[in-house]
């Protein structure tokens, strides 16, 4: 089974305007709304793929009933903590030609102790030997930083693989835990590493140095240019394929969805990046939130390059 865990979910609502303009009143020519967060991004992805997920989390309020009735009716499995408080609502606001956007993310509900404990226990309660579990997004407030990697510990004794896409100390705190795999972004990597990341080689060090704080794979991710992954067998560079970009948002969480849709799949690290790479770009490529089709996924997986840089860690 795949679970994705998002424990500060939105309803993202998405403005469509001919131009940004500061200080004037802009009238939106489209607009809709979306369940997001990045957990369930990625459960959209997998749907998309032909492949179940649960989305577990916290959720909150109207806001909270009504994302959970969206993923439902998007036939995804739900299974969440209640707590007091409205589940957030993001804002953003894209130009018709798709060259500027501006989005603007609320902070969350206060997520009391008991209720943290008491979404641990239900992590617990669920999880299966052989389970994968994606931990993603930010930590709403009253959240410890330590609750990630608390997770990681839970899912691991019951010898579930965990896949950690966070940031700062909460990255760095779970790769302690041991992940099966993390995949900051090249900021969130500088930010953790405090190396400069200008070349594949200097992106390939930092992978190594995240490894060595505990993370058994790390897949470094560099938005139109791919992403760069180093496990024990080595480093490769994964090329995306070309795309007309139209809106990069949640793009990222949609390489994960295609990288742990491979993995279940039975394919090699390295091959299930590059699929991956190829659901990123198919997100990146459609308008608005939708994420990519299957056949547009496989399509743009034929394109997709790779290049092994020969790096024994």
């Amino acid at each position: 089974m795949i679970y994705t865990l998002t424990l500060n979910p939105a309803v993202d609502r998405e403005l469509t305007v001919p131009a940004v303009e500061y200080d004037a009143v802009l009238r939106a020519t489209e607009s809709r709304v979306d369940f997001g967060g990045k957990g369930f991004n990625v459960s959209r992805m997998l749907k998309s793929l032909g492949t179940p997920s649960t989305a577990v989390g916290f959720l909150g309020g109207r806001t909270g009933s009504m994302l959970q009735e969206g993923l439902k009716e998007l036939g995804i499995g739900t299974d969440f903590v209640w707590v007091s408080g409205e589940t957030r609502t993001n804002i953003s606001i894209v130009t018709e030609s798709h060259s500027h956007y501006i989005k603007v993310n609320e902070k969350g509900p206060l997520v009391e102790a008991a209720k943290q404990e008491e979404l641990l226990a239900k992590i617990d309660a669920i999880t299966k030997p052989g389970d994968w579990w994606v931990l993603a997004g930010s930590l709403p407030p009253g959240v410890s930083e330590d609750f990630y990697a608390r997770a990681i510990r839970v899912l691991n004794g019951h010898q579930a693989k965990a896949v950690l896409d966070t940031t700062g100390e909460s990255l760095r705190l779970g790769c302690a835990e041991q992940p099966f795999l993390v995949k900051p972004n090249v900021e969130e990597a500088c930010a953790l590493t405090g190396l400069s990341l200008d070349t594949p080689a200097d992106i390939g060090n930092a992978a190594a140095k995240i490894r060595e704080m505990g993370a058994k794979d790390v897949v470094i991710s560099m938005g139109k240019h791919g992403a760069l992954l180093q496990s024990e067998d080595g480093t490769w560079l994964v090329g995306t394929p070309s795309i007309q970009e139209k809106n990069p948002i949640g793009a990222g969480d949609s390489m994960v969805g295609g990288l742990v849709w491979a993995l279940t799949e039975g394919f090699t690290l390295h091959d299930a990046l590059g699929w991956g790479v190829a659901a990123g770009a198919a997100t990146a490529s459609q308008s608005g939130t939708e994420v990519g089709s299957r056949t547009l996924i496989e399509s743009l997986r034929e394109h997709v390059s790779f290049e092994n840089l020969g790096v024994k860690s």
